[in-house]
């Protein structure tokens, strides 16, 4: 079996995975802190792509991290980036884990303006939104908690990223062993751009689940680390 890298998604940090690194042990499972998030030093611009954040994950995996054919594990932005190198780099990969995640992710307008506008009132909004009704309460203040260092203004250049990322023509293309995993209640990634992605590549795996919202990892991790327990046993 080999390393799974867990890339997080938009204006989030590595710490965003911490149960599943529990879970799965930190020599099976490495976080990866996208430039300008968490404790890494931002290279980027300030426009910046998600092929751009592809290339940079790439870099630190290979020569940051020597690790030799992982699999990939992206959350939301982060399941835009494991979808550019599972094009870009094919043979660099062993799979792909896509976590409230699509082809495609336009923003809405008004949701990428206030991200541009006020990041850190934006920063709670959409977090609120990112988790089941039954979670709102209580979750959201816990994430916010752990963005370990991202700025604010991180925010709306990732969700800039995501609304001109498309990728729906291409998904054909990729034949590496798939797991799609999306909680039933997400609004921001709804279970349609799952269905879609299932749809598209081939032999993958789709999982939908119940009491769960953007956050699915964190809102159901029980679930969520058996099902990647069970996949990654089958390679």
């Amino acid at each position: 079996m080999g390393t799974i890298v867990f890339i997080h998604g938009s204006g989030d940090s590595g710490r965003i995975w911490r149960l599943q690194t529990e879970y799965l042990g930190t020599t099976r499972a490495i976080t990866l802190d996208l430039p300008g998030h968490g404790t890494r030093p931002d290279t980027l611009p300030d426009e910046t792509t998600v092929r751009d954040y592809a290339r940079a994950a790439h870099e630190i995996i290979t020569q940051e991290l020597h690790l030799t054919r992982p699999i990939i594990a992206g959350h939301s932005l982060g399941g835009a980036i494991a979808l550019t190198m599972a094009l870009d780099y094919p043979d660099a990969l062993a799979g792909l884990i896509l976590i409230g995640t699509g082809a495609r992710l336009r923003v809405h307008p008004t949701l990428l303006n206030n991200a541009r506008q006020t990041p850190q009132q934006a920063q709670q909004e959409i977090t609120t939104l990112a988790v089941a009704p039954e979670h709102a309460a209580t979750m959201p203040a816990t994430l916010l908690q752990e963005h370990n260092g991202t700025k604010p203004t991180m925010l709306y250049r990732d969700l800039a990223a995501c609304n001109i990322f498309d990728v729906m023509g291409r998904l054909h293309e990729i034949s590496l062993p798939t797991l799609i995993i999306c909680g039933n209640e997400d609004q921001l990634t709804p279970a349609k751009y799952s269905r879609h992605l299932h749809e598209q590549i081939a032999g993958s795996e789709l999982h939908l689940l119940p009491h769960a919202g953007h956050y699915v990892m964190r809102e159901q991790p029980e679930a969520v680390n058996q099902l990647l327990e069970t996949w990654i046993n089958r390679y």
